[in-house]
């Protein structure tokens, strides 16, 4: 038998219980669960009224807001596909998403319009299907953000005039159906779109609510974009899903990130390491009273264990995640074995299993390297168009992660590298993430990142770009020096760089395929 549930079920179900209760602050504005649901049935009566049919793909380019969240909802409802787009990227690589995607509407705010303005003739999107949204943002002094075009349809005159009222779908959407497409930061070759079901993403609120033993009295404080999987899929919809109220903004900000935490009372904060050690550097943490906050979840990338020490000095105890967009939310650190077990990314979620496998397929013994592989409800259906890569990566239910691995004993888990990343030196796998894990610890370093690039001698070496901590410096000598009795001789970088910044993914990750590129295209020697 196949069940008729839908993701917009969670704002129903929560309207109906506590209509009035705080879904979200948004820019401290308070949003009901009520008013939620209200906005998302006039967003949804507006797409049947302009054609949009079940399996249909709407895009939306827009900053975090509620509107982003009511037309995700709507879109769930009425079993339309939803496609964030990453606003950080370029005209070109949305016009791919775009194309690869089959946009039927794109739903984008008014900071983003001259990036549309120089695709919009290459896509196949109808003329009264692009919807333009007031962002609100705060203007630049002499710079005015750009009114609605001729070309697109104003979002106050085609949604905020449709009925509030409850709309039941043409065609009934079943849990199995697919909720989103999310792209992937594309590190080799273009994005491809992961395909996330209902079902998939209900066992994920499940598996967020056991990791932070989530109920509606929480208060969650995160700031992560909403067109990434993690602030879509492992905040928004499973705190919403608890009936948890949220705190979000527009953006990042650190210093009003730590205010936030002592203003609203959080008692659930979300952040990645890079974002952490942002707020730390605002000082603001010394300054606010911290004793609401009783989980602390973040990681996203190495996290050094001098800033796992800095936080749990003011009481946050870090428990680190693991994830991907194909299988948000997979692992998590408990929070009794943070200082014990630090260097690790906890153990699988109460939804997934997740062992380490070598080349021949079979099941690794605890210390041995090798593919992190994962089963289980959360795992994404496929990849949108992309038969290959789907066979290649979903095997038997069974994802490949592209992660090199190991488990201890205990069953605690451990990143060495992705495995593009690695490289052989002299005949031996080298994994930069070890090295970069090392650097990072370093005082004078903010941050490193480290590439493996052709040599006549060895086959391949490392090229390590580094960022010096502000009013820091810092030369090769002193890197080398503080490399040694670390990290074996083989693995220390032989080319390094020092640079003002990386470049980064939107999830502030470094973005090594860019490194690799630009060395590539020779626009740095070794």
């Amino acid at each position: 038998m196949k069940v008729q549930w839908d993701i917009c079920q969670i704002i129903e179900k929560r309207a109906c219980m506590h209509p009035e209760k705080t879904a979200i602050y948004y820019e401290d504005e308070s949003i009901s669960y009520q008013r939620l649901l209200d906005g998302i049935n006039q967003w949804g009566h507006m797409l049947l009224k302009k054609g949009i049919q079940k399996g249909d793909r709407v895009s939306v380019l827009m900053l975090n807001c509620i509107e982003f969240l009511e037309l995700y909802f709507a879109c769930a409802k009425i079993g339309a596909i939803f496609v964030p787009l990453n606003w950080r990227l370029v005209g070109p690589e949305l016009e791919y998403q775009l194309i690869d995607c089959g946009a039927r509407m794109l739903v984008f705010h008014d900071s983003f319009l001259l990036n549309l303005e120089a695709i919009r003739s290459h896509l196949k999107i109808d003329a009264d299907k692009f919807v333009f949204i007031a962002s609100g943002s705060p203007t630049i002094p002499g710079f005015e953000l750009p009114k609605c075009p001729d070309w697109a349809t104003d979002y106050n005159g085609i949604v905020r005039n449709q009925s509030k009222m409850s709309l039941v779908p043409p065609i009934p959407v079943e849990i199995d159906d697919p909720l989103a497409i999310v792209y992937t930061s594309g590190v080799t070759g273009n994005p491809k779109g992961a395909v996330l079901s209902h079902c998939q993403t209900y066992f994920k609120n499940f598996q967020v609510a056991v990791y932070t033993n989530a109920t509606p009295d929480d208060i969650l404080v995160a700031q992560m974009p909403l067109f990434h999987s993690g602030g879509l899929f492992i905040v928004a919809t499973p705190a919403l899903n608890s009936g948890m109220t949220i705190i979000m903004r527009r953006g990042f900000d650190a210093n009003e990130f730590a205010q936030d935490i002592e203003r609203y009372k959080a008692t659930i904060v979300f952040a990645l390491t890079t974002m952490w050690r942002m707020i730390l550097e605002t000082g603001k943490l010394d300054e606010i009273n911290l004793a609401s906050v009783r989980c602390v979840v973040g990681g996203g990338e190495r996290t050094p264990n001098s800033l796992f020490d800095e936080l749990s000095k003011r009481g946050l105890y870090m428990q680190q995640g693991f994830g991907q967009t194909e299988n948000s939310a997979m692992m998590l650190m408990p929070k009794s074995d943070i200082k014990r077990k630090q260097g690790s990314i906890g153990k699988p979620g109460f939804f997934t299993e997740i062992w380490i496998e070598g080349p021949d397929g079979k099941p690794l013994r605890p210390g041995e390297v090798g593919e992190i592989v994962a089963k289980g409800p959360t795992v994404m259906s496929q990849y949108w168009n992309l038969p290959k890569a789907t066979a290649k990566a979903l095997v038997n239910g069974k994802l490949f992660t592209g992660d090199l691995g190991y488990m201890d004993e205990e069953g605690f888990f451990y990143i060495v590298d992705r495995q593009k990343d690695m490289y052989r030196s002299g005949g031996e796998n080298v994994y930069p993430a070890e090295v970069e894990k090392v650097l990072s610890n370093h005082p004078s370093i903010s941050n490193a990142a480290i590439i493996g690039v052709p040599d006549d001698q060895w086959g391949e070496t490392g090229m390590a770009f580094i960022v010096p901590s502000t009013n820091c410096t810092i030369d090769k000598d002193e890197v080398l020096t503080y490399l040694k009795g670390k990290v074996a001789k083989y693995k220390h970088p032989k080319h390094i760089r020092f640079t003002d910044k990386l470049p980064m993914t939107a999830t502030m990750k470094v973005k090594k395929s860019a490194l690799k590129k630009d060395y590539a295209q020779g626009l740095f020697s070794q």
